[in-house]
């Protein structure tokens, strides 16, 4: 047998030659209860359900070498096995004993081309985990599509046949639908509905594309719904069935695409074009760290291999690599694809998993799948014919440790796999089917974080610390160490344990405490700023810090990576045993602070320092500088087999620090060079990492919201002042607003047109930040009832948003005057933006659009309160001067905002100039 002609390179190793397992010894399967040899840390490998049918071992043994062996397992307890022309069905018992053997054997049509399990597929009218055997029916389909269909299995020699007309292309997979009908599907994407009459004759049709309710309404609207052509050269990776929604997926060369199926018809919904966005975040997750990253882009290939449902959204299963790296290796990701009507990189979540291996061809990456055993789960398997590789998919809480599970003993090789009863089973060709189970010891946490929390907790000479009886007479640094130590049993899956330990510590009984919130923080505190003592790879001399860093950038992204899944195993520690709804509030820099928050601030934090880490190495004089000023400032010594970033990307928690010495390092650049080249970079670059690190922060904030959201019977809190709105010396707040008059002063004048642009756009962003840190107060203390610090720091919000945005006006860079105003709700500066471009209409829109923020308090406090919104320059109430900025004022006076009220219209225009009394008579 030989490849079918028109088979895609790259495409499912099940249409290689035949003969090309040659190589591989046969034996006899052993039934075995486990299998330890496959020598696994985390993991345990047993015996699934019942010895295999005497069918499947006979096949097994007679196997000629040249025959193509694979296995498909589903979720119903059925499972098949293709063998050369030889398919045999049978239902997994999932006891030791099988109380009814149903097994078949059936004879496939024959072909050149070598067959695959994703070929076959079989349905029932009944649920099939329960359905007798004669009413189940199966489909097989060849490579160059003849398709063979027995109605019964109960009748194995009653079948009918028919050839499907797929366009001369191969056939990939077949998968049972609503209706007992079938989904055929070529490589390249020809899909057709088989559905069988009474007789069990097989009628085929096209499945319609693109045919929903947008349908008629022409390519180049429909492709904005997300529905497109079909190009020629498509290739079929994968093609998903979703029983628990109707939906039939395929992954292919052009994306995505998603059809509801019913009973007798089907609709595509949605085409997503999601290739390019899934290649972009790929590559930044893997290399955005290099230095020439902008070179490697292009050179960046990324090869699409399979996909799965999860309640997250789609999990697409990916290898990348770039041909020019020593040596090249190809790196398996798994992209969570949230469903969208746009596909968009915010939809996107891309895990990098620590499998690896040497590329050797795109063929080769085509035979690794993945596993997804409960869709609610991240935890996730890979696997190909030699191992099993444990993961997370990322998307969620918790998921499993990174290992990787060799099946490469002598004549052993993975057939196929599957989900049964839950579990991830596979089919091992000496051991038949096994079960990957995690250990109950097996740890959440990553190794070098695991090791230092065990020495935290250890007492004398490292025994484990005991559980003292009288927990009320425990000091707070040994309660610390207690609470790590439930924290570890939680880890490594003892939550009754954990809790037992929880309650003897923190009875439930009582209210939240300052203790509490006090031993949580520090917990959290020493992840983030956990000394990796127990890493070898710190005893080790240190890499030459040269250009690119490679080795220590990798080891310093990973160990901050571990931090961040170190922080959000204690957030589901506190939420799954009842603490985190008992916290309260700590002390952080000099305030009160709700502690939850502050867990919060700790991983915005670990998210700005990756970002950091990135990009240092992107630029490491600049970065490197920086990071010895900062190091200086706080006294911290350097040991002499450490580099400075190793110290200082350990304390994430005083991350912040960098931004004064970014500043530092830009002032004495425009200081020391007259030439625009030479300081530009220095300014672009500053700009772009503090930006950067507080964008990430922000974003953290945002999309993770709901894990630190106060309960809904919580009191008052108290103010909340991110750390990224924070005052005082060294602050974030001083640093944008230090960098702000250091642009304007020092460096817009200089610059051209370009650079005037870019440097504006940059601002704009920082700026951005800083206004929304005093909406964050702001929103708190309205909250909090807190009406006279609200007042207060609402005036000062109020005119520190017109000092940073007037600079900006003056310099005519319009656009992103307004973009903050509009934003930030600033009325005053775009009134004076319309007077400035005479744009009367736009006015007016303002007006209506801010006249319900300006109406809100309807009564004497406006006077107090709000006069703020209606105050402008002296110069445009100044009696001699017959400008139109009068009318512009009488004209927003007159609006219909006050224009019920006589004396309240004359109370407000009396306070700001008498000049404009007139306007109501």
């Amino acid at each position: 047998r030989s490849r079918p002609s028109g088979t895609p390179c790259g495409t499912r190793g099940h249409c290689e030659r035949a003969g090309s397992l040659s190589h591989c010894l046969r034996s006899t399967p052993t039934r075995v209860q486990s299998h330890a040899a496959l020598n696994s840390h985390h993991f345990d490998i047993q015996t699934f359900g019942s010895s295999l049918p005497v069918k499947v071992m006979e096949a097994l043994t007679m196997a000629d070498v040249d025959d193509h062996i694979s296995v498909k397992v589903e979720a119903s307890g059925w499972a098949w096995m293709v063998c050369g022309e030889r398919l045999i069905i049978w239902k997994v018992s999932q006891t030791s004993v099988a109380k009814l053997s149903v097994c078949k054997d059936l004879q496939l049509p024959s072909s050149e081309f070598a067959y695959s399990a994703d070929l076959i597929s079989i349905t029932s009218s009944r649920p099939l985990d329960s359905a007798p055997i004669p009413s189940v029916s199966a489909l097989a389909v060849s490579p160059d599509g003849s398709a063979r269909f027995w109605p019964s299995l109960a009748h194995d020699g009653t079948y009918t046949e028919t050839s499907l007309d797929l366009a001369g292309h191969v056939c990939n997979y077949v998968a049972a639908v609503k209706g007992g009908s079938f989904i055929v599907s070529s490589y390249r994407g020809h899909l057709l509905r088989l559905t069988p009459d009474s007789s069990g004759k097989l009628h085929q049709r096209p499945v319609q594309q693109g045919q929903g309710m947008l349908s008629g309404i022409g390519r180049r609207v429909s492709s904005l719904f997300g529905i497109r052509g079909q190009p020629a050269d498509l290739t079929v990776f994968s093609v998903l069935w979703v029983k628990e929604t109707g939906c039939l997926y395929s992954l292919s060369s052009c994306g995505l695409s998603k059809w509801e199926v019913d009973e007798n018809s089907e609709t595509q919904v949605l085409s997503w074009s999601t290739n390019q966005i899934i290649t972009d975040s790929i590559t930044d997750a893997i290399w955005d760290s290099e230095s020439n990253y902008s070179e490697i882009k292009k050179g960046v290939n990324v090869s699409y291999l399979d996909i799965q449902y999860s309640k997250a959204g789609l999990v697409v299963l990916a290898a990348a690599w770039h041909p020019g790296d020593t040596p090249c290796v190809a790196y398996f990701c798994l992209v969570t694809l949230a469903e969208s009507i746009a596909p968009s990189p915010d939809l996107l979540t891309v895990e990098v998993t620590k499998y690896n291996p040497p590329f050797q061809s795109e063929e080769e990456l085509q035979k690794t799948r993945v596993v997804l055993p409960e869709p609610s789960s991240p935890a996730a398997y890979l696997y190909n014919e030699e191992l099993v590789f444990t993961c997370s998919t990322g998307a969620g809480r918790g998921g499993l440790a990174e290992e990787k599970i060799s099946f490469s003993s002598p004549g052993d090789r993975i057939r196929g796999g599957g989900v049964c009863a839950g579990l991830p089973v596979f089919f091992s060709q000496n051991s038949g089917l096994v079960a990957v189970l995690a250990r109950e010891s097996a740890s959440l946490l990553p190794e070098t974080m695991e090791e230092s929390l065990c020495t935290s907790v250890a007492g004398p000479e490292g025994t484990p610390l005991e559980t003292p009886p009288k927990i009320d007479m425990v000091a707070q640094e040994d309660k610390t160490k207690l609470l790590k130590q439930a924290f570890l049993q939680f880890c490594r899956h003892d939550l009754v344990g954990a809790q037992s330990m929880v309650y003897e510590l923190f009875p439930s009984d009582g209210e939240g405490s300052a203790e509490l919130d006090a031993v949580v923080t520090q917990i959290d505190l020493d992840l983030v700023d956990d000394y990796p003592a127990c890493d070898p790879r710190w005893a080790e001399s240190v890499p030459d810090e040269g250009a690119g860093f490679t080795l220590t950038s990798l080891i310093l992204l990973h160990q901050l990576e571990d931090k961040m899944k170190a922080h959000r195993c204690l957030m589901d520690f506190l939420l799954q045993t009842g603490l985190l709804d008992r916290l309260t509030s700590t002390t952080v820099r000099m305030s009160p602070m709700s502690t939850r928050l502050l867990l919060c601030e700790h991983a915005e934090k670990l998210s700005a320092a990756i970002v950091l880490k990135n990009h240092h190495a992107k630029h490491p004089e600049l970065v490197n500088t920086a990071i010895l000023s900062a190091l200086k400032k706080s006294n911290t010594d350097i040991l002499a087999n450490l580099t400075p970033a190793d110290v200082f990307f350990r304390e994430v928690s005083q991350i912040s620090s960098i931004f004064e010495c970014l500043l530092d390092e830009e002032e004495k650049a425009l200081k020391e060079h007259s030439d625009a080249a030479r300081w530009a970079e220095v300014v672009l670059n500053v700009n772009d990492i503090v930006k950067d690190m507080l964008q990430a922060a922000a974003q953290y904030r945002e999309t993770k919201a709901s894990l630190y959201r106060a309960p809904e019977n919580c009191g008052p809190e108290p103010e909340y002042i991110p750390w990224t709105a924070s005052g005082g010396a060294g602050g974030v707040r001083t640093v944008i607003t230090r960098q702000h008059e250091l642009i304007l002063r020092a460096a817009y004048p200089h610059a051209d047109a370009e650079l005037r642009g870019v440097l504006s756009e940059q601002l704009v962003a920082l700026l951005d930040s800083l206004l929304s840190g005093y909406v964050s107060q702001l929103t708190s203390l309205r909250r909090t009832g807190q009406q006279e610090r609200y007042v207060m720091l609402e005036n000062e919000y109020t005119q520190k948003r017109s000092e940073l945005l007037a600079p900006l006006l003056e310099l005519g860079q319009h656009q992103w005057v307004a973009a903050l105003a509009e934003k930030y709700c600033d009325f005053d500066i775009l009134v004076q933006l319309c007077e400035r471009t005479d744009n009367q209409s736009r006015l007016q829109q303002y007006m209506v659009k801010f006249a319900d923020q300006v109406r809100t308090p309807p009564d004497q406090e406006l006077l107090n309160v709000n006069t703020s919104h209606i105050h402008y320059r002296s110069k445009v109430w100044d009696s001699t001067s017959k400008n139109v900025h009068t009318p512009y004022f009488v004209s927003y006076l007159r609006s219909n905002i006050f224009l019920t009220d006589k004396d309240l219209f004359c109370a407000c225009a009396e306070k700001v100039s008498s000049l404009v009394m007139y306007a109501y008579h």
